[in-house]
């Protein structure tokens, strides 16, 4: 028993120390209250959709808590690319030789996980940036993220009213349900610009479904498709 606790406390001492510092982080339980929890609202522009192919060229984020988007608290970073899509340029407007300040994809995910620590995560269509940043991290010999996640086209799906003319297995895209909650589309297609955007329909998802009944954490994390 005293060998496999020491092998536990001791399971990242082969990485970097900003990788033992994220998953120390995880140590501390989260809150239950909602209003108390440290929520990480974040988006990735790819290169494009391939999963083993495509690169992250940017990583916005922006933190909300006390139910409040905390907007002097923001995270943005441009990646180096080795890889371009001139298809995806039309989407996402950033060019292989634009003059933003582009650091590596390793600092790139040394800075978002120590900006993230232990927050819940919050995306929409969240698989899609879970598997990204998760594939990079692989690249880099780094274990996957360890965060709860939330998706917030699940959440705003959860909300309808179900019934037999609405189809149960419709995926909503970031611009319907800004239209649907009047958000201005402003930034669209950046990753700080629509983390922001995500950010807004998240507290109002979250005003949604505290309407119908008191929740902490653990009950928000239970909200599935």
């Amino acid at each position: 028993m005293i060998r496999n606790l020491f092998k536990k406390n001791n399971e990242h001492e082969d990485l970097p120390i900003f990788w033992q510092n994220y998953a120390q982080s995880f140590e501390e339980k989260l809150p239950e209250k909602i209003s108390e929890v440290r929520f990480i609202i974040f988006d990735t522009e790819t290169t494009g959709f391939d999963f083993n192919e495509d690169r992250i060229l940017s990583i916005g984020a922006v933190r909300i808590e006390n139910q409040s988007i905390e907007i002097s608290d923001n995270f943005e970073v441009f990646l180096d690319q080795t890889k371009f899509n001139p298809e995806t340029v039309k989407i996402h407007g950033i060019i292989k030789n634009e003059r933003f300040e582009k650091i590596t994809e390793f600092e790139a995910l040394k800075k978002f996980l120590n900006y993230i620590q232990n927050s819940v995560l919050v995306a929409h269509h969240a698989g899609f940036d879970i598997k990204m940043v998760n594939k990079a991290l692989n690249r880099n010999n780094l274990p996957k993220l360890k965060n709860k996640v939330l998706d917030t086209a699940v959440l705003y799906r959860n909300t309808r009213i179900i019934t037999n003319f609405i189809d149960r297995d419709k995926v909503y895209s970031l611009d319907e349900i800004a239209e649907a909650y009047n958000i201005d589309l402003i930034d669209r297609h950046t990753a700080s610009g629509d983390a922001y955007i995500t950010a807004i329909i998240f507290l109002k998802l979250l005003g949604r479904i505290k309407n119908k009944k008191e929740l902490n954490l653990k009950d928000l994390m239970k909200i599935k498709n």
